[in-house]
């Protein structure tokens, strides 16, 4: 190495090296790959494939050519990328459930709605559509500017000229270094609309725009779901999502003997945007298989060139609403659409743009095309202009100019200095062919001339006036609408009023028995028989706690020592094989405070609680069920006190004893709370405790069980009296050891406890 070369090296610190370097690449990925330009709608890639189809003469009227020469031609001379990118890119283009308006006429597999690949680009042809043949309109007459290929051997078009809105009608999605771009596609006829409700009121808001072009407009159709708030919103910031659902509808299914009577089906006929059909029927399929969906017997593929999607319900009797509303939480029935206006402005920068500025920078973009051209076109008539009065010379002059080329060799001076030509107009005349001089006649000189001056004024009044050229840009605009408009293809829709859907009713409703051990280990077995416990295997020491018998459809709330309540819906429970699993899986649970019993709990009902020291309330069924693994606390009591009894009230009296005392008092003076200490049921004396309490009607009376005999007390005027009131003795033959009949199902597993050293039977569970 020489000294000159080590004279060329100098210390850079190496982050800001790498921090240029990364900023030059994000810049170029922005601007020259992911984000489409707002005057034209495309990215790089797009235009340079209708541009090279342009150049292969593939008008909407010729032949149609092989994809791979369109591919060959475009990574040739102005993209030198991959070719299966460059092919991806055109097929997309001509996908009519991917593009609105296609640009793209393609011919052969294309790939489809379910998601298969484009055939190769060998055995595919294609052609431009009329909506790219607008867009490449006058892209000959100096409308844009042209720039270096990639190589500098050609030039290409920075930016088309779009006659055609395709940013907002075909939308585009890109993702960028450090940002985004998602513009749903929208109706062309509401887009040229609004773009004439700008050019007639430049001061116009977004909220006016919006109510000629409402919102997305997409290829697959669907249902929008948005408020016009929420739409305004999104067009007023330019970011926000959509809610966008399928299109369905109920239909009867004729009656055929033997069979059912008002027998339905759901039918799917569009699917939300760029979503693959097959994935979504197998999303479906799985939600059946695995029993997740007790709505749905079956579903169906019924589609051919138009969507139709056969969902068959379980019953007949169910509600369509409620079942399409389980589909559209559970499966890509419905989507959230996003909606990101981020584009490269004329000035070559990214921004997010709202509507207002959406279509601002597109008419603006057709009035510099629309200058440009006038210019252009006014350039032309003057050049042609200049040569007319040449013309009109030679016809004025025609033997003497004839002589003067026959009598010199070198005619063009002469020429000039004889009729006062420049050189351009000589050299016109002298290269006009014997043939041709028959029509320069004066009248159609003179004529073409009036045409041409006409033309040229009527050019300079629109460069010199913006509104006469703002009211032929008006005028293209109903022009193209003519031409490309059609009928929006997706609903708009304020948001329905959604039905609730529990846990429990989206779960297919089969028999089971929970198995719970007294260590905490649970299971469930299905079915309708209730399970042999002879034959239930737990796990080393452990043993049987309780039985409940209920439906996957139930709540199962476990109720612990300390008063925790933690709920599970029952088809969640672990498998009946094995041993199951401990609570602790499926609660976050404290080791010393372990469950004491299991119940199925209605949310509808009223359930009373009672603790052993006479303390007790009221509470409904919806505050004994817990969404948090942790679980909640519903009753406080003193270290020494515990739990009774949490049943379900049946009556409007309630009763309660101890080991002598028995009082009868209204339900009423016990108050509704979702969780404390409760308030006195019956005075206790020293070494007392509440045996047993139950609800009932005045009419039912309570039947007491002392374990020998039972005995139906219908007049209970010795023991009524208000709550927190000692009562009256029990009966002869029940001072020894009594307990109500008839609670509401209790339990019959009972268990030795300790309390202040007195021996007392638990009961384990409350009420099925």
């Amino acid at each position: 190495m020489s000294m000159a070369e080590v004279g060329l090296i100098a210390d850079a610190p190496i982050r800001l090296e790498l921090e240029s370097r990364y900023l030059a690449y994000a810049l170029s990925t922005i601007i020259s790959r992911s984000l489409p330009d707002v005057r034209d709608g495309l990215k790089p890639v797009h235009r340079r494939i209708l541009f090279a189809m342009r150049g292969l003469h593939l008008d909407p009227g010729s032949a149609y050519k092989k994809s791979a020469r369109v591919v060959g031609d475009v990574i040739g001379k102005y993209h030198p990328h991959g070719d299966q990118a460059s092919y991806d890119a055109m097929v997309r283009l001509a996908q009519e459930f991917a593009v609105r308006y296609p640009l793209v006429d393609g011919q052969g597999n294309f790939g489809n709605v379910d998601g298969d690949s484009a055939a190769a680009m060998r055995y595919t042809e294609a052609r431009l559509t009329r909506v790219a043949s607008a867009l490449l309109e006058d892209l000959d007459r100096d409308t844009v500017d042209f720039i270096d290929t990639y190589d500098g051997s050609s030039r290409e078009p920075w930016v088309l000229p779009a006659r055609f809105p395709n940013l907002l009608a075909n939308g585009s999605t890109g993702i960028a270094v450090g940002m985004s771009t998602a513009v749903p596609p929208h109706n062309v006829a509401e887009i040229l609309d609004a773009c004439r409700m700008l050019i007639d009121n430049p001061q116009v808001e977004v909220a006016a725009l919006l109510r000629v072009l409402p919102g997305p407009d997409f290829p697959s159709g669907g249902v929008l779901v948005a408020s016009e708030e929420e739409r305004l919103e999104v067009y007023q910031s330019g970011k926000g999502s959509f809610r966008l659902r399928s299109r369905w509808h109920k239909e009867e299914v004729p009656y055929e003997k033997g069979g059912p009577r008002g027998a339905w089906r759901l039918v799917i006929t569009e699917i939300p945007y760029q979503v693959s059909k097959s994935r979504l029927i197998e999303r479906i399929a799985q939600l059946i298989l695995g029993k997740q969906s007790p709505f749905l017997a079956d579903v169906r593929d019924e589609s051919d060139s138009a969507i139709r999607i056969v969902l068959e319900p379980q019953s007949s009797r169910l509600d369509p609403e409620r079942i399409m509303a389980y589909l559209f939480k559970n499966t890509d029935l419905e989507v959230r659409v996003a909606v990101n206006l981020n584009v490269i402005t004329a000035s070559t920068r990214p921004q997010v743009l709202n509507l207002k500025g959406m279509l601002r920078a597109w008419l603006d973009h057709r009035f510099e095309v629309w200058t440009r051209r006038c210019q252009h076109e006014l350039a032309g008539i003057s050049a042609r202009l200049h040569l007319l009065a040449a013309y009109l010379l030679v016809h004025l002059n025609i033997d003497e100019v004839i002589a003067i080329i026959k009598e010199h060799d070198e005619p063009a001076p002469v020429l000039m200095s004889r009729f006062g030509l420049d050189a351009e107009q000589a050299e016109a005349v002298l290269n006009l062919r014997l043939r041709a001089l028959r029509r320069l006649e004066e009248m159609n000189i003179r004529r073409e001339m009036a045409e041409k001056e006409a033309r040229a004024a009527s050019l300079r009044a629109l460069l010199a006036d913006e509104s006469l050229l703002w009211q032929a840009i008006g005028d293209e605009l109903q022009q193209t609408r003519q031409e490309f408009a059609d009928a929006r293809r997706t609903e708009l829709s304020l948001p329905p009023q959604e039905p609730v859907l529990k846990p429990e009713e989206m779960t297919l409703r089969e028999p089971l028995t929970l198995i719970l051990s007294s260590k905490g280990w649970v299971k469930a077995i299905r079915g309708y028989e209730e399970p042999d416990v002879s034959k239930i295997r737990f796990k080393g020491d452990d043993t049987l706690l309780q039985t409940v018998r209920g439906y996957t459809t139930d709540t199962i709330s476990f109720v612990s020592r300390s008063g925790k309540i933690f709920s599970v819906l029952a088809d969640r429970l672990p498998a009946g094989k094995g041993f199951g699993e401990p609570l602790t899986v499926l609660f976050d649970m404290e080791g010393m405070d372990p469950v004491v019993w299991a119940m199925v709990v209605d949310g509808a009902r009223e359930y009373l609680l009672t603790t052993r020291l006479s303390q007790g309330f009221r509470v409904k069924g919806s505050d004994l069920i817990s969404t948090h693994r942790a679980g909640k606390q519903v009753v406080m009591f003193k270290p020494e006190d515990q739990l009774l009894h949490l049943r379900p009230v049946l009556g409007s009296l309630v009763a309660a004893m101890t080991q002598r005392m028995l009082l009868v008092c209204s339900l009423q003076e016990f108050p509704l709370m979702p969780k404390g200490k409760g308030v006195r049921i019956q005075r206790l004396a020293r070494g007392e405790w509440l045996v047993d309490v139950i609800t009932f009607n005045p009419e039912e009376g309570v039947l007491l069980d002392s374990g020998k005999r039972q005995k139906r007390l219908t007049d209970l005027t010795s023991w009524q009296g208000s709550r927190a009131q000692r009562g009256g003795l029990l009966p002869y033959g029940f001072l020894s050891g009594a307990s109500f009949v008839g609670h509401g199902g209790a339990s019959t597993l009972y268990r030795e406890e300790s309390l202040s050293g007195v021996t007392v039977e638990l009961p384990l569970e409350g009420v099925d």
